[in-house]
């Protein structure tokens, strides 16, 4: 069970902390008294959560690239963090199309600064990198949910540079942590959607971004298959994972972070959720010929269950409603949002 109150005064260093997720990190971090340190680029969207949350106001914010090692070393070494959660990342597959060689750099010579700055900053304790569901050698298999033991080599750049981003962890802790006080793991998350997200190409963004104009909702792939959840499910286990591996080494792994098998729906069946609760919307199948999708994904969760006694909170349902609560709050009065952030973690971590 995650004890939040661990965190109070605990040194957190936290890359990607303006982004959607990092910035939700970030605020219930910052909510249970932890000394944060953000190092990032700027907010990648405008409008974008982390200047709306108005967290930057509680903790340290660098505004930096995680290709950049030097600069990367200045702050470890200025700021000596006890955990380090690393969520930096070009998380587009379609951007990693068109911008192969950047998400490489991104993603895995941006892994590999990272953990050489773990490597040489005793004061860590405990290091967590957050990947993707979509690490696995995927063959389009119905109903084959992917385990942690499985191959690894993700398709598309993006995909494939999250499997690199794993491999440099593993051999990373192998190499130089089996026998330090400092506990190594990596989270493959599923689709995480909720209230913030403006990132393009993504189904819920593009779904409010079309009510905001009064434009019929655009499917592209309505019969693919993800394990979607809500942001605050995968930060809970983060947060989880961070805490019981910093007291405890036998905690560190690599896990699979997903929903049941009810939340792992077509993404014709997301957006039908998202119409009921939103009310009077409607979508189209509408191809445009993009690139390679996985038709079909889905996460074995059972090890995060048996290890840490997890299990989701929120199911598809709640979560859309949740999305759409918060999105009618952004509309009418952006001023609100961290008010509605509270909300949120309050009701979720109860």
């Amino acid at each position: 069970m995650l004890n939040l109150s661990f965190y109070k005064g605990k040194k957190v260093l936290l890359t990607g902390h303006t982004g959607f997720k990092g910035t939700w990190l970030t605020k219930i971090l910052v909510q249970n008294g932890a000394i944060v340190l953000g190092y990032s680029l700027n907010p990648p969207t405008e409008p974008n959560l982390f200047t709306l949350s108005k967290v930057e106001n509680s903790i340290r914010s660098v505004i930096g690239d995680v290709r950049d090692y030097e600069h990367l070393k200045k702050v470890f070494d200025e700021f000596q963090p006890e955990i380090v959660m690393h969520l930096a990342a070009q998380p587009l597959v379609r951007d990693s199309y068109r911008e192969p060689k950047y998400t490489y750099e991104t993603n895995v010579l941006g892994t590999v600064n990272i953990l050489e700055c773990v490597r040489q900053t005793p004061s860590v304790k405990s290091f967590l990198n957050v990947t993707t569901d979509k690490v696995y050698l995927n063959d389009d298999i119905p109903d084959h949910p992917f385990r942690e033991d499985e191959a690894l080599d993700g398709y598309d750049p993006y995909s494939n540079s999250k499997s690199c981003s794993e491999l440099v962890t593993h051999s990373y802790k192998k190499s130089f942590f089996a026998d330090r006080d400092c506990s190594i793991s990596t989270a493959r998350a599923g689709n995480v959607i909720g209230g913030g997200d403006f990132a393009k190409d993504r189904i819920i963004p593009d779904c409010i971004r079309s009510v905001e104009a009064g434009r019929e909702i655009i499917v592209r792939n309505p019969l693919s298959t993800r394990p979607y959840q809500h942001v605050l499910e995968p930060l809970y286990i983060y947060l989880d994972i961070c805490q019981k591996q910093y007291e405890n080494k036998q905690f560190e792994g690599y896990y699979n972070i997903g929903p049941d098998d009810c939340d792992c729906v077509t993404t014709g069946d997301l957006v039908d959720l998202f119409c009921k609760a939103w009310g009077n919307v409607r979508w189209k199948n509408q191809n445009d010929g993009g690139p390679h999708e996985a038709a079909f994904l889905k996460l074995d969760n059972s090890k995060i269950k048996k290890v840490f006694g997890w299990k989701p909170r929120w199911h598809i349902e709640k979560t859309m409603e949740q999305i759409v609560a918060f999105t009618k709050v952004y509309l009418k009065n952006k001023e609100m949002i961290p008010e509605e952030m509270e909300r949120e973690i309050k009701e979720f971590f109860k």
